[in-house]
């Protein structure tokens, strides 16, 4: 087994795919897929099960991908050691972030990062991805945390950090709460909770009821995540949530998949592309981009 077999292994889990891995990792994607086959023939089990969409661990797959990331963390640790005896790293980390990050665990990782590098002061303020943009322009944080687009201007760099299921939810009482996944056509006739017309959230609120052939009434408008769940616990509408802020704990709702496939919106680690990072908010880069989301 070699340490290069099991980097590629975790990057095609993180990036969910062979292609996005190779891409991420800057090396052709036959190459990826012959090192993870070496790997499993190595072990003698399968760690991943291929399907057209995606690929998804196996049980053998979860606990090698848990070792393999403690493994990379002894040698980022090992790294960090070194580091302190040239000197104890210093310096600010200024952090954005839009409020939805649940797979993330953000606050986790920001504690980790202190704990490892104490003398390195953070800040973190939240925002939709516009301001969050505007704020890196402005040089007002060095690092976000946001969507990513497919027009994201070309001036910011993105790392992908994980990606968040977009679910319709619905209030338990609703006609439809008992259907399971639903088409967004099923809830043309309903009014919609949402954050602003801004948001990019709203954003693929439009698209996706646009696809299905109507528009919808948005009559909620909040620029707090989970009061959108909190109205439609109420009965005040429905609403499209990514999966961790409906599933969060609070009063219930249902959450129905969305239909005829899964509306899939990725997150990552943004900063300018001509601004270098000092050393503190490179390697809290380095830090955030290692850090595992849930699932």
């Amino acid at each position: 087994m070699e340490l290069r077999q099991l980097v590629y292994f975790e990057a095609v889990v993180r990036y969910g795919g062979f292609t996005r891995a190779a891409e991420q990792l800057r090396i052709a994607q036959p190459a990826v897929s012959a090192q993870v086959r070496r790997l499993e023939a190595e072990l003698g089990v399968a760690l991943l099960e291929r399907t057209t969409r995606r690929v998804r661990l196996t049980r053998a797959g979860e606990l090698v991908l848990a070792r393999a990331r403690r493994t990379f963390d002894e040698l980022d640790g090992a790294r960090d050691d070194l580091a302190r005896l040239a000197g104890e790293l210093r310096g600010r980390v200024r952090l954005g972030s839009i409020q939805a990050t649940g797979p993330f665990e953000l606050a986790a990782a920001l504690a980790a990062f202190h704990r490892r590098f104490p003398e390195v002061e953070l800040s973190l303020r939240s925002g939709r991805l516009s301001q969050l943009v505007a704020d890196l322009d402005a040089d007002v944080i060095d690092l976000a945390i946001g969507p990513l687009p497919a027009d994201l201007p070309g001036r910011i760099a993105a790392r992908p950090l994980f990606t968040d299921e977009l679910v319709l939810i619905t209030a338990p009482d609703h006609p439809l709460a008992g259907l399971g996944a639903l088409a967004m056509d099923a809830v043309r006739e309903d009014t919609f909770a949402c954050l602003p017309a801004a948001s990019g959230l709203r954003r693929l609120l439009d698209q996706a009821c646009a696809a299905a052939g109507f528009t919808p009434r948005v009559r909620y408008e909040t620029n707090i995540v989970p009061q959108v769940r909190e109205l439609v616990s109420h009965g005040l509408g429905v609403a499209l949530l990514a999966r961790s802020v409906a599933e969060a704990p609070g009063r219930p709702v249902v959450v129905h998949p969305v239909l005829p496939a899964p509306i899939d919106r990725p997150v990552g680690l943004l900063h300018l592309v001509d601004r270098p990072l000092g050393p503190a908010a490179q390697r809290c880069h380095v830090f955030l981009a290692g850090w595992p989301a849930r699932g």
